[in-house]
């Protein structure tokens, strides 16, 4: 079940009238799509509408990922990535989950692990043989074998990162744990041109040329840019941030009309590769 875009706002009308997304059933035994994934069974509604903001299938093909890819997710979270990307990888690739440890500081890390476990134990033969290690530097950051995974990918962390002064600290883990030639792929919600740091600590937004920075003194080169997550729309000046727009609405009820025509915040998509 292949959607074009023109089609796609027409699924979404019918999923939300109460049609059933694809059945998983009868593709266990087979490889399935990255576009059947996206709309599959496993998912929530809430999950599948978002496709129409996060081009999953767009930014993963942009990547390069492939069924045999050996992956790493940089701190997945509740997964709405990995319900693609694990079944994807399940039968011919290997797929790392470098998640939050249970020895985390922030109070909401370790039951966020716990939940993660649970979604992906529940259901082993749709996801496969997941490995979940523990990223929290500088005391755990063996996310998987040096020099061992084909691709990193993290979707909207850059700025945590940032916020907890780690971020040089991320980016040295990835390089080390990709092989030679490996993929570095990062989503990031995108901050105007010359944005100061403050900005960058604050407001969940951070500047392409930042994340750029921090990814060539890892010792990656940058191969190419998509605006495959780009959103006009997104001014990037709120006043919860980026927790202003759909989907967290932080301020609740006011001018949610506003927030939500906006749609999704203004996303860089970035490739870098680990030099041979």
């Amino acid at each position: 079940m292949k959607l074009c875009k023109t089609l796609k706002p027409v699924f979404i009308s019918l999923l939300l009238a109460g049609f059933p997304p694809l059945a998983l059933a009868d593709h266990h035994e087979g490889q399935m799509s990255l576009e059947q994934l996206t709309t599959a069974s496993h998912r929530s509604e809430a999950n599948i509408v978002r496709n129409e903001f996060r081009h999953p299938v767009e930014t993963l093909q942009f990547f390069g990922l492939e069924p045999d890819t050996t992956i790493i997710e940089i701190l997945p979270s509740r997964g709405w990535y990995t319900e693609i990307i694990a079944p994807y990888v399940r039968d011919h690739g290997k797929y790392y989950a470098a998640h939050f440890s249970p020895n985390a500081s922030a109070s909401y890390m370790p039951s966020n692990l716990r939940n993660f476990e649970a979604k992906i134990t529940a259901e082993p033969e749709l996801y496969g043989k997941i490995t979940v290690r523990h990223l929290n530097p500088p005391h755990e950051v063996a996310i998987a074998p040096p020099g061992s995974a084909d691709m990193a990918l993290t979707f909207r962390n850059v700025h945590n990162w940032i916020m907890a002064g780690q971020e040089n600290e991320f980016f040295a883990t990835f390089y080390t744990a990709l092989k030679p030639g490996g993929i570095l792929g990062v989503v990031e919600h995108r901050a105007k041109p010359g944005a100061g740091m403050e900005v960058m600590r604050t407001s969940g937004y951070v500047t392409e040329a930042y994340v750029i920075e921090l990814a060539t003194a890892a010792g990656f080169e940058l191969l190419e840019k998509s605006e495959i997550n780009a959103n006009a729309n997104d001014s990037t000046v709120h006043p919860a941030g980026v927790w202003t727009l759909p989907p967290e609405y932080r301020l609740k009820d006011t001018d949610r009309a506003k927030y939500s025509a906006i749609g999704e915040s203004d996303r860089m998509t970035l490739k870098f590769v680990k030099p041979l």
